[in-house]
């Protein structure tokens, strides 16, 4: 008579090391990287490169390399004054570290 052992099935309660502390919400289905740039299209952001160079524009448009295109571009340096006004800009996808809902 062997007594079969039943795995542990986690729940979103659950607590370990390795899970967070708070219960998930299971609205927020995991969205690929793509379709959150998707979904900032026509919003204000905030991208900081590589470089340490931050941009703040509305997003227009990007291709799957996350080469995006901005308007009504804003340049800050790293103290936060303004470089440049730039009514449209083409970055780089390869160079950006951070993409910000403005709103964020």
């Amino acid at each position: 008579m062997s007594a079969e052992i039943e795995p542990h099935v986690p729940s979103p309660t659950d607590v370990t090391p390795n899970t967070p502390s708070v219960p998930i919400d299971s609205s927020l289905a995991p969205l690929l990287p793509l379709e959150l740039v998707d979904k900032a299209i026509g919003a204000r952001i905030w991208v900081i490169l590589r470089s340490g160079r931050e941009f703040k524009g509305t997003l227009v448009g990007f291709d799957d390399y996350v080469n995006m295109v901005l308007e009504n571009v804003t340049e800050y340096d790293v103290n936060g004054d303004i470089v440049a006004e730039l009514p449209k800009l083409l970055l780089n996808g390869t160079n950006v570290t951070l993409i910000i809902p403005e709103d964020q």
